[in-house]
């Protein structure tokens, strides 16, 4: 859903981030991918045995507090979805809690992911929903060629960092390297597994800019013409879309949302007890009994109840939580980005797979600019006259 509110909040003119983010989300990605089939190990191990304990323990606390905000912010979708079709999010969110529960008590995770892997092809609709709302294509390939920058407005660079965030995710590198290592992919096999990534590293950046461009047609388009669309909850978006897109588009957004809520909130909470019980030597297994492996039962429970609790508070604002989520990610990010670096270029780990110096470029100007770019929203929060409105 960030995405859908960066179109309709800046239009087109805010599509060309996503260009030099996809070559960094390329970079990010190959790393961790290297790194998890050199080594065998998952990056959570790698922080342990790099960092010490006390940086894997805090590390592994922060990932575990974002996930839980970020679980929260899937039920939020879930939550978003259901009230599109009249459901009541205190009747949704139990019942999709039942359901995680059930398929993961259940089921092989693998299976899970599968099955949630084959309801997202839902989002190559979006391609679909963007042509039909009829954008100006000359406004679609200026905005993307041609980059423009709001730095004194706060909602702008709050949404450059929450789009970052929800692209280059924190947890996504832990959970890309015990993939890969689970699979146990061979150093021979690099240069296919690498192709993967830049296949799927651009799939998901295109998806990204439809759904921008399917807003900014829309609702960013309507408001330039003295409307007034402002979504304050994701069924707004749907709603606002009906009459200008047709009921298909608002379709869309809706199962959309409630496939990535329920896929998220199943896989997040589960891969996060993997890799703190990882990173911090405890056992863990979903075969297990709960004497067996009570830390990882422990943080499963806590993460779902906790992340769908949250969201069954009333009047919660859930669009402007979810953009608060993506953002703390985006301001955390290049934390792990700098301990990724520190050991792919560790030989002493890497042999003779450390990072190239084009690699080693493109990944530390990432870090920092995105660093830079949260310590200027941040300061903003602090200091309002840094920023505008």
């Amino acid at each position: 859903m960030t995405y859908s509110q960066a179109g309709a909040q800046f239009g087109y003119s805010i599509i060309w981030v996503l260009m030099p983010l996809a070559v960094a989300l390329i970079i990010v990605q190959e790393m961790s991918m290297r790194m998890g089939i050199v080594t065998g190990k998952g990056l959570a191990a790698l922080v342990r045995e790099n960092f010490g304990v006390r940086i894997s323990v805090l590390s592994m606390l922060v990932l575990f507090l974002i996930n839980t905000l970020i679980t929260s912010t899937e039920f939020a979708g879930i939550a978003a979805a259901s009230e599109i079709f009249g459901i009541s999010r205190y009747i949704a969110v139990p019942v999709a809690l039942f359901v995680v529960f059930f398929f993961v008590l259940r089921f092989n995770n693998k299976i899970v992911e599968r099955v949630f892997v084959a309801a997202s092809l839902i989002y190559l609709t979006y391609i679909l929903s963007a042509i039909l709302a009829k954008p100006d294509w000359h406004q679609v390939i200026h905005g993307t060629l041609v980059p423009t920058f709001e730095w004194h407005t706060a909602g702008w660079v709050a949404m450059v960092v929450g789009i970052i965030g929800t692209t280059i995710s924190p947890y996504m590198q832990f959970f890309l390297q015990s993939a890969v290592v689970e699979k146990g992919t061979r150093v021979d096999e690099l240069p296919l597994a690498r192709a993967d990534v830049i296949n799927g590293s651009i799939l998901a950046i295109a998806l990204a800019a439809f759904m921008e461009i399917a807003s900014a047609a829309t609702i960013w388009v309507v408001n330039q013409h003295g409307g007034h669309l402002n979504p304050q909850q994701a069924a707004d978006f749907a709603v606002t879309l009906r009459p200008i897109a047709g009921e298909f588009a608002a379709l869309i957004f809706a199962f959309g949302i409630l496939n990535a809520g329920l896929f998220t909130a199943t896989v997040l909470p589960l891969s996060t007890s993997y890799i703190v019980c990882e990173a911090l030597g405890f056992e863990a297994a979903v075969n297990r009994k709960f004497s067996e492996a009570p830390v990882f039962f422990v943080l499963f429970a806590a993460g779902l109840v906790l992340g769908a609790g949250f969201v069954l508070t009333p009047h919660l604002p859930l669009l402007q939580m979810i953009l608060f989520a993506q953002v703390l990610q985006g301001i955390l990010l290049p934390a792990e980005l700098v301990l990724m670096l520190i050991i792919i270029n560790r030989k002493s780990v890497m042999g003779e797979h450390t990072n190239g110096p084009l690699a080693n470029a493109i990944a530390w100007a990432t870090a920092i600019l995105i660093g830079l770019l949260s310590l200027l929203y941040v300061a903003g929060q602090f200091i309002p006259q840094l920023l505008g409105s």
